[in-house]
């Protein structure tokens, strides 16, 4: 296995690993449902939420998962980091709770990047 593969892999594998870990604990952990409360966010979303990282997930790490399908994935989890870096720094929660999406966007961009260079590109409508 190549250089470009290990990072792609390791990457994948970290992200991955983490929401199938948070979508899990939000479909049923406690603590996790008075976080939504505490962040404004219906129950619904919370499970919503946990169902698209489960599936999220499953996408990254299956390999003969279609472009497309993945690409998706990559954008749902960009703009769930996204989303939780600006909703945690709205709600005044602390650095040590904001910060961390920060660092899984930065390797949710180098999985992606990586996954670029260790395949072909395709059309993404084809």
């Amino acid at each position: 296995m190549n250089k470009n593969k290990i990072i792609f892999w390791t990457t994948t594998a970290i992200v991955s690993g983490m929401m199938l870990f948070s979508g899990f604990l939000y479909l049923t952990s406690p603590d996790l449902k008075a976080a939504f409360v505490h962040l404004g966010f219906p129950d619904y979303f919370r499970i919503e939420l946990g169902l698209a990282k489960l599936i999220g997930a499953l996408t990254l790490l299956i390999p003969v998962t279609p472009y497309i399908l993945r690409l998706f994935a990559y954008f749902g989890f960009g703009l769930t980091f996204i989303s939780a870096i600006v909703a945690h720094f709205a709600s005044g929660d602390p650095l040590s709770v904001v910060i961390p999406p920060f660092i899984f966007l930065a390797l949710l961009l180098v999985s992606y990047t990586y996954w670029g260079k260790t395949e072909e590109k395709k059309a993404v409508f084809a």
